[in-house]
């Protein structure tokens, strides 16, 4: 059986970080709710309804909730310009880039409670999203 060559691009290299910035996300938001819920709330079903309260726990469910809301559109917009070839002007890797610089500044802005700039920071990300959508039209 002839295996298929696979070279890893830019793209493919973002794309991955970015399903490792994801799993950050998840891991970070489960420590702290398992710290304060503790190991049997984390293991059970977790049928009782019981969530985490505190400060940093909520915050790291709300900055994941706000990460998965963005995630698709990166995905798509990434995947769109890596095939549509964006060899010419680079663009849509450079917002791509911009989106995945922003989100990994927003964590800790978002857990320190850190109001304006941790939106404009958001802002930011959105701008590179904006820079992955026009790459696909240029």
């Amino acid at each position: 059986m002839e295996t298929l060559g696979v070279t890893v691009t830019p793209y493919m290299a973002l794309l991955a970080l970015s399903v490792i910035l994801l799993v950050f996300h998840i891991l970070l938001q489960g420590v702290l709710s398992t710290r304060e819920l503790g190991s049997a709330w984390n293991a059970g079903p977790r049928d009782d309804g019981r969530e985490p309260n505190g400060k940093l726990a909520g915050r790291a469910a709300r900055a994941s909730r706000n990460f998965q809301e963005t995630y698709p559109a990166f995905t798509g917009l990434l995947l769109g310009v890596a095939f549509a070839g964006d060899d010419a002007s680079g663009f849509g890797l450079v917002g791509g880039w911009i989106w995945f610089a922003a989100r990994i500044v927003y964590v800790p802005l978002y857990l320190a409670g850190i109001p304006y700039f941790r939106s404009f920071v958001w802002l930011i990300s959105m701008l590179g999203l904006l820079a992955m959508m026009i790459a696909l039209f240029w």
